[in-house]
């Protein structure tokens, strides 16, 4: 064998350097191609972002692993587009309970639910009701009561119609009290204070017999006076009040009534209501005649809570216009003497039993109602001895004298 020298030693070192550089090389770009392919092949999301990262730290600070970080950044927008279109088929699942609530909108008395814009409150859709009334047919079912918080324009309107019913009812309604002047329609309401206009006017004709003018009361015998009174009840007080009235009228007026009311309630035993009588019934001027039937009714109807005469009259003419105050108190005292009485009233053959708020006080049935009515609607006379021509034309008859049985 012959000696090598130096230089062919470094040359064979070097060139086996070289042979294992690429060696090394080539099998380091084969693990980055086998890298780069299963990246491609996994799914999107953080599981196919795991083996790029470990792939770029491998093969940082040389130049293909940056290509390659590169193509995986340009891939991350499209993942995140697919990412966006998710929220579409939540926004198709919206649209689902929408559907159900325009279906909802198809049956009545159901809430209704918006379905566009905020969420709102259902809105419930009631069903109405319906009250028929004619004429006088009484009443099978429970009217609808007049809910707590009626408006003032609800009231009066309702207020209204209840007189306009009544008007149908009762087109002939007058003063109950027989008279053929000013001072006999004044004495006659002074007489019927705690008693009937019945027993009044069976009453007055002896009294207007023996004493026809205000100067012959005047100078009457009050004895005398208390035994043609004495069927009244109260004789001895209400003598007192006629004869007193009597001198009034004779010493300060001339022996004519007066037709205003300050000058009426000036005079012995005459209130306002008196006064109202005498004053719509006698001169046609309008008043209010608050007497035990009205205060009864009109509390009944919720027309007002007072208790006070007073206050009742003040409270009751504000519902009303002033020309219609008269026929108010015949139309309200007439129902109250005939169908809407104080201990039991016929609610079963009441004609404003849909408008009125205590209909189920009284008896409902229909024919057990009617036998509880009075005078003409349930064939009985009325309270005139000497009715007017209008209520004996309607089929009312007049009552009969005192002692006639």
């Amino acid at each position: 064998m012959g000696e090598q020298s130096p230089e062919g030693g470094s040359k064979t070192a070097k060139t086996t350097k070289r042979t294992a550089g690429k060696k090394a090389a080539a099998e380091r770009g084969t693990a980055r191609a086998s890298a780069a392919g299963k990246a491609a092949e996994a799914p999107a999301g953080k599981a196919a972002e795991k083996p790029a990262a470990v792939a770029a730290g491998k093969t940082a600070g040389k130049p293909k692993p940056q290509t390659a970080g590169k193509a995986a950044a340009k891939k991350a927008p499209a993942k995140k587009a697919a990412a966006k279109k998710a929220p579409a088929g939540k926004a198709a699942a919206k649209k689902t309970p929408a559907k159900k609530a325009t279906a909802a909108k198809a049956s009545p008395g159901r809430p209704v639910v918006a379905t566009a814009g905020p969420a709102r409150k259902p809105a419930v859709v009631p069903e109405r009701t319906t009250v028929d009334v004619e004429g006088t047919a009484p009443v099978k079912t429970v009217a609808a009561k007049a809910p707590r918080g009626e408006s003032r324009t609800a009231l009066v309107r309702r207020a209204r119609r209840i007189n306009r019913e009544l008007a149908e009812v009762y087109p002939y309604a007058h003063p109950e009290l027989d008279f053929d002047s000013p001072f006999q329609l004044l004495v006659a309401t002074v007489l019927s204070a705690q008693t009937t206009d019945l027993r009044v006017n069976q009453t007055t004709p002896a009294l207007f017999a023996k004493y026809p003018t205000p100067e012959d009361l005047a100078a009457a015998v009050p004895e005398e006076v208390e035994e043609i009174l004495r069927p009244c009840g109260f004789f001895r007080a209400k003598t007192r009040s006629v004869i007193g009235l009597s001198k009034a009228l004779t010493e300060e007026f001339g022996g004519e009534v007066p037709g205003r009311l300050e000058d009426l309630v000036k005079l012995p035993g005459v209130g306002r209501k008196t006064a109202f009588v005498v004053l719509g019934n006698a001169f046609g001027r309008p008043g209010i005649t608050v007497d035990t039937h009205f205060q009864r009714l009109v509390r009944r109807w919720k027309w007002t809570d007072e208790t006070d005469p007073d206050k009742i009259e003040a409270a009751v003419g504000t519902l009303f216009p002033k020309s219609d105050w008269t026929d108010l108190s015949h139309h309200v005292i007439w129902h109250g003497r005939r169908i809407c009485h104080a201990r039991k009233p016929a609610c079963g053959a009441c004609p404003i039993a849909p408008l009125c708020p205590a209909y189920g006080e009284g008896e409902t049935d229909p024919e057990k109602a009617r036998k509880l009515l009075k005078y003409e609607k349930g064939g009985l006379p009325g309270q005139r001895l000497k009715p007017p021509r209008a209520y004996l034309d309607a089929g009312g008859r007049p009552a009969p004298p005192l002692g006639a049985g």
